[in-house]
């Protein structure tokens, strides 16, 4: 039985939420504000709710040229390709390992998934000397395919425990009944666990690919081509800029968050079906 709320409980709860809502709101409303002010130079020093200026020549300028030499579009593309295929690396090995590790048993077994956790939990920085070492010898350090790598290394701990978490919640009985029915270890796997266990490996290519489009720190350690720029590294190199121009960084910004926003909408449908359990149509 619910209890219903007196009036000024909801008060203070819509108040509440009004208070949430603007703090999320404001940093994105400034520099959406920022982005389209044309005579700001350096940081702004007055608060405005609209541009002085507007102009949409600061997103012209940023297109045609956002970070050394480049083009956002050649910037874009660097970006999608290392956070895709981290992405794709790590729900791909690590749906097959979460799985292993959720329904068998094999010597090493729990040092495995403890070296897993540790990996989780080591700042990335912890990584950068053996990373290094490694992608120097195997010459790969310098390429977008080492870059995809490094940040394969950092997601695919989180991915392995969040989809070993969701396997696990799959029913015993019911990946017996399959195997009862001739089903093999791969079938049971495919057309069984993997459905039932989508929402979390859609959440695990989620955060994977966050990872490698947002990251920039480690990425100027390997990456020596400007071609090989990414939008997060352009970003914090127009910090560094001794003509720094605060409204181009908003519309570098803003630019860069069209992507994921697309990526979250075309998949809160999906994810939101599978968790409730709603059949696609329904």
């Amino acid at each position: 039985m619910h209890r219903r709320m007196t009036f000024w409980q909801q008060v203070l709860y819509q108040a509440g939420f009004v208070l949430i809502g603007v703090f999320v709101l404001m940093p994105i409303w400034g520099m959406t504000y920022l982005a389209f002010e044309g005579g700001t130079i350096g940081w702004p020093t007055t608060f405005r709710l609209f541009p002085e200026e507007p102009t949409l020549a600061v997103f012209v300028r940023v297109w045609q040229q956002a970070s050394q030499s480049l083009p956002f579009v050649r910037l874009l593309r660097n970006s999608l390709i290392v956070s895709g295929g981290a992405a794709l690396l790590s729900v791909g090995f690590g749906a097959s390992m979460a799985y292993a590790f959720a329904h068998f048993r094999f010597p090493g077994r729990q040092p495995g998934l403890f070296a897993l956790l540790v990996g989780a939990l080591l700042p990335p920085v912890a990584l950068m000397t053996p990373l290094y070492m490694l992608l120097t010898i195997t010459g790969l350090r310098t390429t977008l395919f080492g870059l995809t790598i490094v940040y394969t290394a950092f997601a695919m701990p989180f991915c392995v425990w969040n989809m070993r978490s969701a396997f696990q919640a799959v029913s015993t009985e019911v990946i017996e009944a399959a195997r009862l029915d001739g089903a093999s270890n791969l079938q049971t796997f495919l057309r069984i666990s993997l459905p039932i266990a989508a929402p979390s490996i859609a959440v695990a290519a989620l955060i994977a690919f966050l990872i490698g489009y947002s990251e920039f720190a480690m990425g100027w350690l390997f990456v020596e081509k400007s071609s090989n720029v990414t939008v997060a590294m352009a970003v914090s190199g127009a910090l560094g800029i001794s003509t720094f121009q605060g409204s181009l960084l908003a519309a570098l910004a803003l630019l860069m968050s069209i992507p994921v926003v697309i990526l979250f909408l075309l998949l809160q449908r999906y994810l939101l079906e599978r968790l409730l359990f709603v059949a696609p149509g329904d």
